[in-house]
């Protein structure tokens, strides 16, 4: 039966039609992902992972870098990546304008925001931000900018100055640095911080929960191919070393995905504080 799922899968991919960024002769994938943090780390992150996938599978994958978030996000929207690790909200775009399936998130965890000022800053509450710069990634990463945005404006009616700085490792930065008087992440890229800059920060709020990230394939992949990309993923988390490497994302505890899991989103009305890639 794997034999004939397994041929099955190839004269799929060599009879469909393939428009995405594939290379069908070596049956190579390009795989983006949104650079929260720099590039090496992503790279450091990911590789590994993507290897052992492709020892489960015998498909290919090359990573490609965006230089920001908002490059990341245009390059989503044209449908540019064959594989894309997105943002929830990235998500119910990407579906709409270039068809991305979801295919794997991570069901330990919840993705939230959290909104940081310095240990001994005398801020303790989002209403005392009015009027202040805040530092962002990027204007719609989800939790650490979107949601946040929305919350200090629809909770708190607080109206601040942001400026975006393209990682969320900079946003911690800028507020260690005294640059603004506050700054948006999300409860994963803070966890990963040195210990001695966690240290130095303090979380004076956190957004509503939704489901996380997404691993999501372009509609051109054929569905065969979707679904043993899904099991090599979910078969990696299985096992210690696999579930090491997920960790780093860090994902949890891998698990199907589906675009249902996101209409939690749409209440929210997030598109009032959407800026559209240039």
């Amino acid at each position: 039966m794997g034999m004939w799922l397994r041929l099955s899968a190839v004269i799929l991919y060599v009879l469909l039609p393939f428009n995405s960024q594939a290379d069908v002769e070596n049956k190579v994938f390009t795989v983006g992902v949104v650079p929260q943090f720099e590039a090496a780390k992503l790279y450091q992150i990911w590789r590994p992972i993507l290897d052992q996938v492709e020892q489960k599978t015998g498909y290919r994958f090359k990573m490609r870098g965006s230089v920001s978030i908002p490059d990341f996000e245009r390059e989503v929207l044209e449908g540019k990546f064959d594989f894309a690790y997105m943002n929830p909200y990235h998500m119910i775009l990407a579906a709409e304008a270039a068809g991305y399936v979801p295919v794997i998130r991570d069901h330990g965890r919840k993705l939230y925001g959290v909104l940081v000022v310095r240990k001994d800053s005398e801020i303790s509450k989002p209403e005392e931000l009015n009027d202040k710069t805040l530092a962002f990634p990027s204007p719609n990463a989800l939790g650490a900018s979107l949601q946040m945005r929305q919350e200090l404006h629809d909770k708190f009616d607080v109206k601040v100055k942001p400026t975006y700085v393209r990682t969320h490792d900079s946003v911690y930065q800028n507020v260690l640095l005294r640059e603004t008087s506050a700054g948006g992440g999300v409860q994963k890229t803070f966890n990963q911080q040195k210990p001695q800059y966690k240290e130095m920060l303090r979380v004076i709020h956190t957004t509503e929960k939704v489901n996380s990230h997404p691993f999501a394939a372009h509609a051109d992949v054929p569905e065969i191919i979707r679904d043993e990309i899904r099991t090599a993923f979910i078969e990696l988390g299985k096992n210690n070393e696999g579930r090491k490497l997920l960790l780093k994302i860090p994902m949890k505890q891998v698990g199907v995905a589906t675009i249902g899991d996101y209409q939690q989103l749409k209440p929210m009305r997030l598109e009032r504080f959407y800026v559209a890639p240039n």
